[in-house]
């Protein structure tokens, strides 16, 4: 299939932000679209997890957006990989507190504001990323909500999240994230699985795969995304 980037941003961040020595992405968000925006009929939003910086965009967020896109074959199909925050390093204290998220939140709501496309948008959060996007989400006008390995998204229940987005939740059997303790205490910890049977999203379960094959090519998960993203299920 064709892959078309049709545009890459680079978008100085807020001098406030820590120095190159202590994290080279501070440096620049990054933003790459698969696709035509001005002729999709669906526009999906991959929000990344930890560890993705400007440097590694094209093997991890990039990759997953020209997976995703590929395994569609469809023309009227756009996705955009979307770095437009500071993403956690590792497992430390960013990775389990909000304080990114809230960050990044707003700036995907900015974001999905300024799209400007005919088309139906799609806003999928992977890992860490789904905590940036269940935040943001009682201000997404979106059509679907869909989180892959999350932690949590910092509500009880679809209803705390306030959308009226269709929610979905995907989890690979094999995915060491459901081993996360599903708690919050104060701004620690990210609170209920939004895969967990009481949440109340649409949960598509998978045997095998792992964290980090979601939008691997050939994938059941990936195939599923596709379906998502064209309204096929």
């Amino acid at each position: 299939m064709r892959r078309a980037v049709l545009f890459l941003l680079l978008i100085a961040l807020p001098s406030v932000a820590p120095s190159i020595a202590q994290w080279r992405s501070d440096v620049a968000r990054r933003v790459a679209v698969v696709g035509d925006l001005a002729t999709a009929r669906d526009v999906v939003v991959v929000v990344p997890g930890s560890d993705v910086d400007v440097d590694r965009f094209d093997r991890t967020l990039g990759r997953m957006a020209s997976n995703l896109y590929e395994q569609a074959h469809r023309d009227d199909l756009a996705v955009v990989a979307w770095l437009g925050y500071r993403t956690p390093q590792g497992l430390g204290v960013d990775a389990m507190t909000g304080s990114l998220a809230r960050q990044g939140a707003a700036a995907l709501v900015d974001f999905v504001r300024a799209l400007r496309t005919p088309g139906r948008v799609h806003v999928f959060g992977h890992s860490y990323g789904s905590v940036v996007v269940g935040l943001a989400a009682p201000s997404l006008d979106v059509a679907d909500i869909v989180f892959t390995g999350s932690p949590g998204v910092r509500a009880e229940s679809v209803a705390e999240l306030g959308t009226r987005a269709r929610v979905w939740a995907l989890r690979s059997g094999g995915d060491w994230m459901r081993f996360v303790p599903n708690a919050r205490l104060f701004d620690l910890g990210h609170g209920t699985d939004p895969a967990s049977d009481g949440f109340g999203a649409t949960v598509l379960r998978f045997e095998g795969g792992k964290h980090d094959t979601y939008y691997e090519p050939g994938t059941e998960t990936l195939k599923a995304l596709v379906r998502i993203a064209g309204d096929e299920l």
